[in-house]
């Protein structure tokens, strides 16, 4: 990230969701790096609490650790009385959470519990604090979304349709807000170095191309939005292989790597005994 982040337009506090690990993690210290106070989001109050004590004494800032589950429906009065006197420039909404497998073998309250988090969860932030950054008239809203989302993907198709739904949310917002003097971007992350690739069954040194580091996808992904870009895919082979490689072709690739990693039977093939 450029060092002469803008503090005026975005500070004096950054407020970051799912800033406990992984990406959120690192967007909030890069935001304390350039100068900004921290407000932490997250379920688990001792991670959050590690980290701003880490950032206040290696960059000079205040921070707040916030303790809550976003997937509650009522998260946000609870979050909005926790920051009513914070002066917010900028949210990243960053928390979210995957579940793959095959679609049909879900529980359906899981999935929807999943699809309240990863979307709607969203939305509150963005209208809650969009109306407050629009009447300052400065500020931001940077959303973390997911490479390919917007094509469909096998065996985290509910997970992937809500991001989707991150990245037209935030491009639509993106074209209303600029007059208001409110930056917008998304910045659809592709495979990173954190602990959600365990979950895929995935390691760094079993996939064809190393995962990203969470420093880089940060970095791009606060430039792009202090030069107001709608979109920022980090990585640049990953912006190559997304303009180059057709959705088929990357559909196809993901149904061999999943059912390979998640252990997952392909479909068409069942066993005498199931016949």
């Amino acid at each position: 990230m450029k060092t002469d982040f803008d503090k005026v337009r975005f500070g004096p506090w950054a407020l970051i969701t799912g800033a406990s690990s992984g990406i959120g993690r690192e967007f909030a210290r890069q935001l304390a790096q350039a100068g900004l106070n921290v407000a932490l989001v997250a379920r688990r109050l001792a991670l959050l609490e590690e980290a701003g004590r880490l950032f206040e004494k290696d960059f000079g800032v205040k921070y707040r650790a916030i303790a809550l589950d976003l997937s509650d429906e009522g998260f946000l009065k609870k979050l909005a009385e926790a920051t009513a006197d914070l002066d917010i420039g900028l949210v990243v909404s960053n928390a979210g959470d995957i579940s793959p497998g095959a679609f049909l073998s879900k529980d359906r309250d899981e999935l929807v519990c999943l699809l309240r988090l990863n979307t709607l969860t969203h939305l509150e932030l963005a209208h809650h604090f969009g109306k407050k950054l629009a009447s300052r008239g400065r500020g931001g809203l940077l959303f973390v979304g997911a490479m390919g989302s917007d094509k469909g993907v096998p065996y985290m198709a509910s997970d992937a349709a809500a991001r989707a739904y991150i990245q037209s949310l935030s491009q639509g917002l993106h074209a209303e807000l600029k007059a208001l003097g409110v930056h917008v971007t998304v910045v659809p992350a592709g495979p990173t170095e954190t602990p959600v690739l365990a979950k895929l069954g995935l390691s760094p040194e079993s996939m064809p191309m190393k995962p990203m580091k969470p420093e880089q996808c940060a970095s791009e992904g606060l430039e792009a939005l202090q030069a107001n870009r709608p979109m920022m895919i980090p990585g640049r082979m990953n912006r190559i292989m997304k303009a180059v490689i057709p959705t088929s072709i990357t559909r196809a690739m993901m149904v061999r790597m999943f059912t390979k990693s998640l252990a997952i039977k392909p479909p068409g093939l069942h066993s005498r005994a199931e016949v």
